[in-house]
């Protein structure tokens, strides 16, 4: 054979092999990469979760009694106190300063009450005289008349006329004594700022600044931080499968592990609140107890009593625990979708995706509660994509 015909042959069978080695890895199936997760076995907990604030339980708010002047307090807010703490006292107002011709009427009025007051004096005096003189004339008449030198008709009119000075002269103690009140009226009216009286009643209160008070204002609010209350707003289509009685999870409240509760309440009538995203949405309170209400160290050593570490007002995380169990066959959220009107996952078979519908139960977000379709172990495409179908070689990454 001659040297040019063998090169010929040799460059049409290397031809021939390339394009079959094409060929071989043309047909050969392709492989999808994927990343696949295990289902398995564990407690899986279904949770509404919220964020809440702490409140007094039992509100006390303590009003003015009365209208006047209150003292300025010495105690501060978060102060213990007992019913034998005066915390402030309520004083009578001090009148108002008195102008110029407000003062010169007042005075002009003392003035007239004075020269009433001594007419009524001298005539009380006056009355009271002829009283004694009556008296002193119906003594004698009744001499005469004893004596048989005197008339019954005598002693009558004598009788008469004591009776009738007497009660002139109890008529002009009264007027007097009229007289004297509104004296003392028209000189109250001149009193200054300067002239304090003493007196008022010892209520009560909680405000620092000392002033003036109207009856029926409020001075404090009362409780006791050793009664805390957590309350959650959520989202009312959430609100209704909370009943009383679930547990529930306190936590980021600042301190170590988390707290647990129980719901108490959920009350009756939802709100709007508008979302961080500016959408308005009906919420609805939820009321939880503590179970064990945290405490700080005591401070300042001794006997002194631990104060609680959460007061009225401070925000946790809280999640209401709705469903739980211990041990349940469980699949990645992100291995399933929706597939018609029923869930399905991509399980892995001899390394090819086999598409299959699931029964899936409860859910915390992350995980789902699988009731059928899959057993504990058998692995499944998480997030899977478009080149994911049911047959495709898979290359697990």
């Amino acid at each position: 054979m001659k040297p040019a015909r063998k090169r010929g042959w040799v460059t049409i069978a290397i031809a021939v092999v390339v394009v079959g080695g094409v060929a071989l890895l043309w047909a050969r199936p392709r492989r999808e990469p994927a990343e696949v997760a295990a289902t398995r076995r564990g407690p899986l907990r279904v949770t509404l979760d919220g964020e809440g604030k702490t409140r007094v339980r039992e509100r006390y708010t303590i009003a003015a009694p009365v209208g006047g002047r209150m003292t300025r307090v010495v105690l501060h807010p978060g102060d213990r106190v007992d019913d034998q703490v005066i915390l402030t006292r309520i004083e009578p107002l001090l009148p108002a300063p008195l102008d110029a011709r407000t003062r010169a009427e007042a005075e002009a009025r003392v003035k007239a009450a004075e020269a009433s007051l001594a007419r009524s004096e001298a005539q009380q005096a006056a009355a009271r005289a002829g009283a004694e003189f009556a008296g002193r004339e119906l003594g004698r008449q009744k001499q005469l008349t004893d004596n048989n030198a005197g008339t019954g008709v005598a002693l009558d009119q004598a009788a008469l006329e004591h009776e009738r000075r007497e009660r002139e002269a109890e008529a002009a103690r009264l007027a007097m004594r009229a007289d004297r009140f509104q004296l003392e009226s028209a000189r109250a009216a001149l009193l200054g700022v300067g002239d304090r009286r003493a007196g008022g009643l010892g209520v009560v209160v909680l405000r620092e600044s000392e002033g003036p008070v109207a009856a029926g204002t409020p001075l404090v609010e009362v409780g006791d931080l050793g009664t805390l209350e957590m309350v959650v707003d959520l989202v009312s289509t959430d609100a209704v499968q909370v009943d009383p009685g679930l547990p529930a999870a306190i936590e980021q409240w600042g301190g170590g592990a988390a707290l647990s509760g129980r719901v108490r309440r959920v009350e009756p009538s939802a709100f709007t609140k508008v979302s961080a995203l500016g959408v308005e949405e009906q919420r609805v309170n939820v009321v939880l107890d503590f179970d064990t209400p945290p405490v700080a160290a005591p401070g300042g050593g001794g006997d002194k009593e631990a104060l609680p570490a959460l007061g009225d007002g401070y925000q946790a995380a809280v999640r209401v625990i709705v469903w739980q169990r211990a041990d349940v066959l469980k699949v990645p959220m992100g291995a399933l979708f929706r597939r018609g009107e029923s869930w399905a996952v991509f399980a892995v078979e001899k390394g090819r995706a086999r598409l299959r519908t699931v029964s899936i139960g409860h859910h915390d977000g992350l995980e789902a509660e699988v009731l059928s379709g899959l057993a504990e172990g058998e692995q499944v495409v998480v997030h899977p994509g478009d080149k994911i179908t049911d047959g495709v070689g898979l290359q697990v990454g």
